[in-house]
């Protein structure tokens, strides 16, 4: 059964020991074929040991600004021996291993074509995560989009060296023959913030707090005063669930003031009753 397969590379500048370690697909075309030197992964190492001849692979830019599916090639020699590993000069020298029971392995690929259109990586997370296909790509089917959806690029990313399934492999060639998503807007959907609470459920919470302990009066004459004050900021609060600043506003007479004083606690003590069922 034949396999096919994904590898990385990088297609910007980097600097490691002196030395640029990119290779794009312009690299690649330009050498046509390439030992994939420098893979120090263990699952990567054993992925390519299994590697053979003919085989197909994907030329993926990674660590890039877009990244994403540039080209095609094909397994041109099985693995061997990564011998830069042993040169200390090298970006990805490994001082443990040893010539005589060597640790890294590599294969070297031969280029095959570009992508006529870049399948950048955010058009497979796309893909992947939402239930229907858009018109645009509708063409590679549901069978396609699962296989995209089971792909290690979306479900596990990282890894520098992985196997794909035949059906992604199909559709990934689709994709990049007939392209069309030029119009999509292909940024991830914002997932894992809870929703704002409204302000008036924020206030209620504010509500359910312990209530603040009663200031004790100053004077013994002020008490009544001060009662009323405290029994119309209660039932504001209650009323509205904001706490309000009140004036209280003097009485003309004393006469007026008395009576006055006598209706605003007969009307305020149910209030203050049922502040205290509250607490």
């Amino acid at each position: 059964m034949a396999k096919f397969w994904l590898l990385k590379a990088e297609p910007d500048t980097r600097i490691v020991k002196g030395k640029d370690v990119k290779f794009s697909v312009d690299d690649f075309e330009s050498v046509k074929t390439s030992p994939w030197e420098g893979v120090r992964n263990y699952e990567a190492r054993n992925l390519m040991k299994e590697m053979q001849k003919g085989e197909k692979a994907l030329f993926y830019h990674s660590n890039c600004k877009v990244p994403g599916i540039a080209g095609f090639a094909e397994v041109s020699k099985e693995a061997y021996p990564d011998f830069t590993a042993w040169d200390p000069a090298h970006p990805y020298y490994d001082p443990k291993t040893d010539q005589d029971d060597p640790r890294w392995f590599m294969v070297e690929l031969t280029f095959k074509s570009r992508a006529q259109n870049f399948v950048p990586l955010a058009l497979l997370r796309y893909i992947a995560d939402n239930s229907t296909l858009p018109p645009e790509i509708e063409y590679i089917g549901d069978t396609g989009a699962k296989a995209i959806k089971a792909m290690d690029l979306v479900t596990r990313g990282r890894l520098s060296v992985q196997r794909v399934d035949g059906k992604a492999w199909d559709t990934i060639v689709q994709l990049a023959e007939k392209g069309g998503w030029e119009e999509l807007d292909l940024k991830p959907k914002k997932g894992g913030a809870a929703p704002r609470q409204p302000k008036k459920e924020k206030v209620a919470q504010k509500k359910e707090k312990p209530p603040p302990r009663p200031q004790r009066k100053r004077k013994v004459k002020e008490e009544e005063e001060s009662e009323n004050e405290s029994e119309s900021e209660s039932w504001e609060e209650d009323g509205d669930n904001v706490k309000k600043a009140y004036t209280p506003q003097k009485a003309k007479g004393s006469t007026k003031r008395r009576k006055t004083e006598d209706n605003s606690t007969n009307d305020l003590a149910p209030r203050r009753r049922s502040t205290r069922a509250k607490a």
